[in-house]
């Protein structure tokens, strides 16, 4: 089993939303996801884990590296909603990561962190998405 995957790129950050089970056999799926998230935003990236049912210790091991990925780049992971367990365990060589109850909690400091200094709103998202991306 693999996951699914959207990306939203908006004006100051990324979210990438996973959705299935994060194991052995979905990390080269999410290592191109983050690839993708490197090639086509700016800012940083929340990972949107609402969908994601749960992860392995490979599936771990595959944000800890994506965060060093995105790190090198000048930019930071946050994750969101992760699973109920909890056991994300970084292991300390890598960049810090903050991890938010919820994405809107996310999504709130993100906005806190990147309002226009016009107060309009940001320019229009755009988003990719894997085919069986759940609807």
């Amino acid at each position: 089993m693999t996951i699914e995957w959207r990306y939203s790129s908006e004006q100051d950050h990324g979210v990438l939303s996973v959705a299935g089970f994060l194991g052995a056999d979905a990390v080269a799926r999410f290592t191109g996801a983050v690839g993708w998230v490197l090639a086509r935003g700016a800012g940083p990236v929340v990972l949107d884990c609402t969908e994601l049912r749960g992860w392995s210790a490979d599936g771990q091991s595959a944000i800890t590296l994506a965060a060093q990925r995105l790190a090198d780049q000048g930019r930071a992971l946050e994750l969101a909603a992760i699973p109920a367990d909890g056991s994300l365990v970084p292991d300390g060589d890598g960049p810090p990561l903050t991890v938010h109850c919820d994405l809107p909690t996310a999504l709130a400091a993100q906005a806190a962190r990147s309002a226009p200094a016009d107060g309009r709103p940001d320019q229009q998202d755009r988003q990719w998405r894997t085919d069986g991306w759940p609807t």
